[in-house]
Order: C-alpha cells, then sequence, then structure tokens
C-alpha cells in the first residue's frame, strides 16, 4: 500500500511542479517559504528552479514505484502494513503537533483559512480533505493501522495538490 500511495503522490505532484502547471511551482515555493516555522529574515537560498528539479527527479522515480506496487498486489505479495503498538506519550506528543500544525493552518492568516475563505465549493472540500486527513494520519498511526493510514496519506495528499493547483485569489487560472 506504501508503494501504491508513495508512487501515485509523488507522480501527480512531481509532473504538476516538474511542469509548472497553473503555476505550481511558483505556489509551491511560496507556501514553503510561509509555511517555514520561524521564517528566515534573509533571502532564499533556494529558487523555484531547484523546486522544478526536485520535482522532476519524483516525476521519474513515482511511475516506477507506482508500478512495483501494482505488481506486488497482482501477485498477491502486498501485505498490510501493521505498525507496532505505540505508547501513551507518543500519542500525547503526536495529538500536540497535530494541534499546533492545525492551529498554524487554520488561524486567520493560515493557508488552510485563506483557502477555505475563498468561498468555492471544490476548494472547500480540498481543505476539508486535507484537514480530516491530517487528522486521520494521527488517529490512525495511534491505533497502528499502517495500510489506512497510508489510505488517509494519499486523500491528504491529493486534496493538497488541488489546493496548489487552485488559484489563491480565486480567480480561474488562463494558463
Amino acid at each position: 500500500m506504501f508503494s501504491l500511495a508513495w508512487g501515485t503522490f509523488a507522480t501527480t505532484l512531481g509532473w504538476i511542479v516538474a511542469t509548472d502547471f497553473r503555476g505550481a511551482a511558483h505556489r509551491f515555493y511560496a507556501f514553503s517559504h510561509t509555511a517555514a516555522p520561524f521564517g528566515g529574515s534573509g533571502p532564499p537560498v533556494l529558487g523555484v528552479g531547484f523546486f522544478r528539479l526536485v520535482a522532476g527527479v519524483f516525476a521519474l522515480i513515482g511511475p516506477i514505484v507506482l508500478v512495483t506496487g501494482l505488481m506486488d498486489l497482482w501477485r498477491g505479495e502486498a501485505e498490510a502494513l501493521r505498525l507496532p503498538p505505540v505508547d501513551g506519550w507518543f500519542i500525547a506528543v503526536e495529538a500536540v503537533i497535530l494541534t499546533v500544525a492545525l492551529w498554524s493552518n487554520w488561524r486567520r492568516s493560515g493557508f488552510l483559512r485563506r483557502q477555505w475563505d475563498a468561498d468555492d465549493g471544490p476548494r472547500r472540500a480540498a481543505v476539508a480533505g486535507v484537514t480530516g486527513s491530517i487528522v486521520a494520519f494521527a488517529v490512525l498511526l495511534a491505533f497502528g493501522a499502517g495500510t489506512w493510514m497510508m489510505a488517509a496519506w494519499l486523500l491528504g495528499g491529493l486534496c493538497g495538490i488541488i489546493l496548489l493547483l487552485s488559484d489563491p485569489a480565486g480567480r480561474p487560472s488562463d494558463t
């Protein structure tokens, strides 16, 4: 399941960012700087070209991983991913990290709040998908349900790609 989820996500995001489809590379670059916890005060070290280069590598490796996962599934060699049980302290730390991440993205100036306020049906559905998958991923990790955890990760990633392709001002893109 991990190969299927990773291959699908890496292929999709890789090709979209590498080709700069609808300005996705520039949006991803801008988002990476706004999402940095302590934002640097100096000029950025890496540019959009670097993001596109790395995305190109993912765009080439992703289909290989995806086909490998499909072949394992076809041959019956794919196994359910079971994680070992976790301690209560791990669940508590995970809950704190999840709360901080969701708070920073849902506060008035946060990325998810701005996307939600654009008042667009598909964009709101994508924001709900990202938020729900983040919570589901954490809960499933705490319970050790690795296969379903990968499905939540894939759903959140694909919803995030929809947000990456949407125009931040709410206007349809002409590219």
